[in-house]
């Protein structure tokens, strides 16, 4: 990530890959740790702080990590505006690590009304940098393998059209990302077109 990273960087990085060493990205063989390492690149290179690239290597630490960390042991291990920015970045119960969570589509509605008041510029990097990673991912398999690579998404195709779209409108006007936005919104246009999606997002990126 850079020629020299700071201890507090490489801890997390540690333990990034600690929890999440079994699991690979959906529908591919590539380690999941890839995704954390690339959301956390797209962090620094939009000038984030240590902590929000501690947060995006931790960002799905609650989400996915098999209740193996809680918020008390981000705050204890990294401090409060780590935890603050893991919890903001989690769209299931982050009280709850390991739980069961709640069904797709009710669940993305509430992480997106979240995302609508969502104010906290260090939240708001990692979410981007976290939304533009996933797009680009998405874009990139469907270049490869075509319409079928929805079909690794609980959304499916139309419900991951949504919810990307609605990502886009709920960032959008936020100053604090406004270069990671302006390539969101590119790269989900991109994939619509590839979808043969005829409507553009309506969105000013400018």
């Amino acid at each position: 990530m850079a020629n020299f990273i700071a201890p507090r960087i490489r801890k997390a990085q540690a333990l990034a890959r600690d929890l999440h060493a079994t699991q690979k990205r959906r529908g591919t063989q590539i380690p999941y740790i890839e995704h954390l390492m690339g959301v956390a690149k797209l962090v620094r290179e939009a000038g984030g702080s240590e902590d929000q690239i501690i947060a995006a290597l931790l960002h799905d630490s609650l989400e996915d990590g098999k209740g193996r960390l809680t918020r008390k042991a981000i705050a204890d291990r990294f401090g409060r505006v780590v935890e603050k920015i893991v919890v903001g970045c989690t769209d299931s119960d982050p009280d709850d690590p390991g739980g069961e969570k709640e069904a797709w589509l009710p669940r993305k509605r509430k992480y997106l009304d979240h995302l609508r008041e969502l104010e906290d510029p260090d939240v708001l990097l990692v979410v981007a940098a976290d939304k533009l990673y996933n797009a680009c991912s998405i874009l990139q398999d469907l270049r490869v393998v075509g319409l079928s690579v929805f079909e690794r998404f609980k959304g499916k195709q139309e419900g991951t059209l949504w919810y990307y779209s609605e990502v886009v409108k709920c960032l959008a006007g936020k100053e604090c990302v406004a270069g990671l936005f302006s390539d969101l919104i590119v790269t989900v246009e991109a994939i619509q077109r590839e979808c043969a999606v005829p409507e553009r997002l309506g969105v000013d990126n400018g």
